[in-house]
């Protein structure tokens, strides 16, 4: 299918959800991971009015920028290594997996402005997901207060890929509360204000629990090019 159709759905889906619990589709952010798909498909998702696409490999993420510039905002949405940052930096917009000092040792050093970052959290405790205990995420956010370039815009999870929406729902929300923790403590370098979670499989859910910023790969450009 084409990607335009794709997201005319998608979009009808996000309308029902907020619907349902009075939210305004506009909070909503769809990201198109590119990942699995070619340039050419990527910048078929820009035409069709998709502005924020991600990528999860610093490889993937160079060749497409290479490409497509700022014509979309970028989000590295996988686990970053700190020796890779350098390669990025300049051209990423957000960064979803800050997870661990030494990387946002890293992202101040190397970046000549703030970066907007979220903070990486398991809540699921799969031993196969990077990211911060619950427990960890306060003390850890407080001492960003350090590096003046690394800029906390939310938190970030990934949920377990099952078909449990009671489960699904109870980790969505709990991201949710520990986001309204953090947010309460009213610091200038974390204003935590967005929620990315969320993807093909369960982002429906997630914006029913409070999610503004969705990342949507195989529903929205497909798992490859057709």
């Amino acid at each position: 299918m084409k990607v335009a159709d794709n997201l005319a759905q998608i979009q009808e889906n996000i309308r029902q959800s907020c619907s349902n619990v009075g939210r305004s589709e506009t909070d909503i952010n769809i990201i198109g991971v590119t990942k699995y798909v070619t340039i050419n498909r990527a910048k078929e998702a820009l035409g069709a009015g998709v502005k924020n696409l991600g990528e999860n490999r610093m490889e993937g993420f160079l060749k497409k920028y290479d490409e497509i510039g700022n014509d979309a905002t970028w989000h590295f949405i996988g686990s970053l290594q700190s020796r890779k940052v350098k390669e990025i930096i300049a051209n990423v917009d957000y960064i979803h997996s800050l997870d661990r000092k030494s990387l946002a040792k890293e992202i101040n050093k190397r970046a000549d402005r703030p970066i907007s970052c979220f903070v990486q959290v398991n809540v699921s405790g799969e031993e196969s997901k990077h990211g911060l205990s619950k427990e960890e995420v306060p003390s850890f956010i407080e001492k960003m207060a350090n590096y003046p370039n690394v800029k906390v815009v939310g938190l970030m999870t990934m949920a377990p890929f099952l078909d449990d929406e009671a489960i699904l729902r109870g980790i969505f929300r709990e991201l949710r509360q520990l986001r309204d923790q953090i947010q309460a403590e009213n610091w200038d370098y974390a204003p935590c204000d967005y929620l990315s979670m969320g993807m093909s499989n369960d982002y429906q859910i997630a914006v029913e629990e409070g999610a503004t910023h969705i990342r949507i790969g195989s529903e929205l450009v497909g798992p490859y090019d057709e």
